[in-house]
């Protein structure tokens, strides 16, 4: 072998050597080569596992709505005190959904949603044979405890398990939502005629959709990551192409969110939004049952309030991402709920459908406000800090709203003046909404 050769033999090793080799981009890896048939099975798995469990995180609030009525004759509740329990929905949101990373932490993702699916069975099954109310609310807590468990892990599971099909995902269990949220609202009343008119059956038959999600939690459980395995980097944390993805991210500090005048924007708008919708979930088949409306008619219109969400929110979602402000859409949405307010305050039984129509748009504020988020935030890590605090601070700021409207429905014996105070909360989140869908970026 000539000098030459042996220099340039040197300068390019051979396969031999401890420089890699590289790789064509037409060659499969063993890794991307083809899916095997248990990692196949497992995903299938978690496809029924966050359908079923995306179907449970609602009826336990909506299912109450239509029968309300008779829960509260029957276990001489006041109105100030139904006001609390449509409230609970968002305080155990704000508190106890804080307590998943620690869950997750313990169990895995899945355990602690297993152990969330649990918890929310027992309570769907105890509270309809609570003897006195504060028993019945505090069951509903316990209830409404293990969905806001689940409401967190929920998207920190499709990431691990989907990075390569996170919006689609995402979509579909947004979509199993809506359809629990909606039939739950529908169908409770039904169940209870069904039950010979005892709303105790009604209400605890949910219970059983309930247990029918723990299983595949379970089974998920056992697929645990390997002990020993290495974290991620901080840096990597949030990223749902990461191979490495946690169950349980730990968030960075985010007290600098306090002084950012977009961030406490997207609060209100998140917050006031809430708000609404529980004031809807808790009241609209009230209002229409007051108004002289049969409670089947009640459930199904507030129903058609929940139907209507699933095409909008994707369709909403999409035009959102291509704009660089959002305000217009914001003040659009604001617009629909303020006519479906004034709707009800006017006359409930003039156009019943029309209002709940309205009432419908407005309640895709919800996934508005997510998008906001995504966009506001520079990057992944951006945007996971800027959710937390919004979303905490945000599901806090929406409990008074629905007390309010059931103190002021005591007082005045009417719908008028919780009506106006409804009207005035729109206001206000049209006017967040307006600063939140500006093109700020924040670090």
């Amino acid at each position: 072998m000539s000098k030459s050769e042996l220099n340039r033999h040197a300068s390019h090793p051979g396969p031999d050597q401890n420089t890699p080799v590289s790789t064509s981009p037409t060659s499969p890896t063993p890794r991307t080569s083809r899916t095997p048939r248990a990692s196949r099975e497992m995903r299938g798995l978690a496809v029924v596992a966050l359908v079923l469990a995306a179907l449970n995180l609602r009826p336990g609030v909506t299912s109450l709505g239509p029968v309300l009525e008779e829960v509260r004759d029957s276990l001489s509740m006041s109105g100030t005190l139904s006001g609390v329990l449509t409230s609970i929905p968002a305080a155990c949101f704000a508190l106890i959904g804080s307590t998943a990373p620690a869950l997750a932490r313990r169990y895995g993702a899945a355990g602690a949603i297993a152990v969330a699916g649990t918890v929310l069975t027992a309570g769907l099954a105890l509270r309809p044979f609570a003897a006195d109310p504060a028993l019945f609310v505090a069951l509903t807590a316990l209830s409404l405890a293990g969905i806001a468990i689940a409401n967190v892990l929920l998207p920190g599971v499709v990431k691990e398990r989907f990075p390569d099909r996170v919006g689609a995902m995402t979509g579909l269990y947004s979509m199993a939502l809506n359809v629990g949220a909606s039939s739950a609202a529908a169908a409770t009343v039904p169940l209870t005629e069904a039950f010979g008119g005892n709303w105790r059956y009604g209400l605890g038959a949910w219970s059983v959709l309930a247990a029918m999600a723990v299983p595949p939690w379970l089974a998920l459980a056992r697929r645990r990551r390997p002990p020993g395995a290495e974290p991620v980097a901080a840096n990597n944390r949030h990223d749902p192409q990461n191979p490495e993805h946690p169950e349980h991210p730990q968030l960075p500090p985010r007290v600098w969110l306090s002084r950012n005048r977009t961030a406490w924007a997207l609060t209100a708008y998140f917050g006031l939004q809430a708000s609404s919708a529980y004031i809807i979930i808790g009241w609209l088949p009230q209002i229409f049952r007051d108004a002289g409306l049969s409670a089947q008619t009640a459930g199904l219109l507030f129903s058609g309030t929940s139907l209507l969400g699933v095409p909008l929110s994707f369709a909403l979602s999409a035009m959102a991402g291509k704009l660089r402000h959002q305000s217009g859409i914001a003040a659009a949405i604001g617009a629909c709920g303020l006519a479906g307010f004034t709707g009800l305050w006017v006359d409930p039984a003039a156009a019943p459908w029309l209002w709940a129509l309205l009432l419908g748009v407005a309640n895709c504020s919800f996934p508005l406000a997510l998008t906001m988020i995504g966009m506001r935030g520079r990057d992944g890590a951006a945007v996971v800090r800027l959710s937390g605090f919004v979303q905490g601070f945000g599901y806090l700021l929406s409990i008074p709203g629905p007390v309010v409207v059931g103190v002021l429905y005591d007082r005045s014996d009417g719908w008028r003046l919780p009506l106006a105070f409804i009207l005035l909360l729109t206001l206000v989140q049209i006017a967040a909404g307006l600063l939140a869908g500006r093109n700020r970026q924040i670090d």
